[in-house]
């Protein structure tokens, strides 16, 4: 498994990405979708990285800079394909690793609830993200929940 930067412009990565948005807007309250389109992924603040076996993409997360000490995970999603193969961890790592290079001292999300959220919800709290309170423009609802992890 290879993870690079992107720079969304590859078919591949728009449709796991459309797909991605179509799986929030269909499991999650109409007011509590946060997830981002291709454009909101496009902005300067917001780093992509996809992983690729071969020329298969494998799946794809993105780190949203909030401030200079502070950073967001976005996107994360593993192609069908290719679920239980570690993917999800890989790019999660990768990501951490990215934020504290940068020097970030805590990295948060925002996800929902219910059984289409426990895996994502299961890897990041393997990997030590613990409940807390919102951050940056959301609010808080019965369905969202927020996730920070001190660097």
């Amino acid at each position: 498994m290879e993870i690079r930067p992107d720079d969304l412009s590859s078919q591949q990565v728009q449709d796991l990405l459309a797909a991605h948005l179509a799986g929030m807007q269909e499991n999650s309250p109409p007011d509590s979708v946060y997830a981002l389109d291709l454009s909101g992924l496009k902005v300067p603040g917001v780093s992509v990285w996809t992983a690729w076996d071969g020329d298969q993409l494998m799946g794809v997360g993105a780190l949203k800079q909030l401030s200079a000490r502070a950073g967001e995970i976005k996107s994360m999603r593993t192609d069908p394909q290719h679920l239980r193969k570690g993917v999800g961890q890989a790019i999660l790592n990768h990501i951490i690793g990215v934020a504290q290079q940068r020097g970030y001292q805590r990295l948060s999300l925002e996800t929902g609830s219910g059984r289409e959220f426990e895996a994502a919800l299961r890897l990041y709290r393997k990997r030590g993200f613990e409940n807390g309170e919102p951050f940056g423009d959301y609010i808080p609802s019965a369905f969202n929940q927020f996730l920070h992890l001190n660097l």
